[in-house]
């Protein structure tokens, strides 16, 4: 049996698509662990902390059914990593599909410049990370229009698809290089480069903090409920419903809850300890761990220290 037959909750036309592009699968692999790994880093001291039940878990990553902010970072981050991850293998030659871009030279670069190099291709990484994604969406619109909800989460989840996309594209720069004889930079070469994922990551996430609530409207479109806001744009992240409650654990939702989370007794922000538990009381467990201490300067030339242990007290929430 092929190995997307193997895959967890692919669409049939997602798997179709899997199967024309089978060898690109290890690279949309990479790129949604690489985006579940930059989730969890934003959110390492949240209550949530992008984790979810095994119930929840597809080959997309943790999926949040009940359409709120956390569920549209997680379609936003995740078609970015796919596309960050497909832009760049092929520009390194791992695809047999695609290689450079071919993306013409900016108006707007010195004319002596020269438009060389090997760009990451992100027109090839968008169309192909777009067709992977919406698909599954796609398919369920004209079976879900009797039923609001899944049609407007279906909507919600194309609109922030694509505002991950869109985020990959805002956050590609232009990078140049000398050349020359003894770094006299006698001729510049430039070509379009993808940022580390951190940078689209952390885009991403202030995009996530001022998410907007929207609504399907008699159109069959999304509108936003705040009547001062007129309307999203395509690079804001959107949601239909509140949050739940991530200080109580939650099978049915996938929702861990804060106990036994570590926190911060004496930080101001989201890890401290009465933040992060919720109100309730945090456990004290005094441990002792090894530093290198009293480090001396020897001349000429390294540093000599000592083993010192050092007592800490960690705090959980209870």
């Amino acid at each position: 049996m092929r190995m997307c037959d193997h895959l967890k909750g692919l669409s049939p036309g997602q798997r179709k698509h899997c199967h024309l592009y089978e060898d690109h699968m290890e690279t949309v692999k990479n790129g949604i662990k690489t985006s579940l790994t930059e989730c969890q880093r934003l959110f390492k001291h949240h209550k949530w902390n992008c984790t979810l039940g095994l119930q929840h878990s597809t080959f997309f990553g943790p999926n949040f059914k009940p359409g709120n902010k956390e569920a549209a970072f997680l379609q936003a981050v995740t078609s970015a990593g796919i596309m960050h991850a497909i832009a760049r293998s092929c520009r390194d030659g791992q695809l047999t599909r695609c290689s450079c871009s071919s993306i013409a030279r900016p108006i707007d670069l010195y004319k002596d410049w020269i438009w060389r190099g090997c760009s990451d291709n992100l027109e090839y990484a968008y169309k192909f990370t777009r067709n992977l994604m919406d698909i599954k969406e796609q398919e369920k619109i004209p079976h879900s229009k009797r039923n609001d909800n899944e049609y407007s989460r279906s909507l919600m989840t194309l609109h922030n698809n694509e505002a991950g996309r869109r985020a990959v594209l805002k956050m590609t720069q232009i990078t140049c290089k000398c050349h020359g004889v003894s770094g006299s930079c006698s001729l510049i070469t430039c070509w379009h480069q993808l940022p580390v994922f951190s940078r689209i990551g952390d885009y991403i996430k202030n995009k996530y903090e001022s998410a907007i609530k929207v609504k399907k409207n008699k159109k069959g479109r999304l509108q936003v409920r705040n009547p001062v806001k007129k309307k999203s744009k395509v690079t804001d992240l959107v949601y239909i419903n509140q949050s739940p409650n991530y200080c109580v654990r939650n099978d049915s939702l996938g929702v861990l809850g804060t106990e036994n989370r570590e926190c911060n007794k004496t930080s101001k922000g989201v890890e401290n300890c009465n933040v992060l538990c919720c109100g309730r009381t945090y456990n004290i467990k005094k441990v002792f761990a090894k530093e290198k201490c009293k480090c001396k300067f020897h001349w000429c030339c390294y540093v000599q220290c000592e083993i010192c242990f050092i007592a800490k007290e960690i705090y959980t929430c209870k």
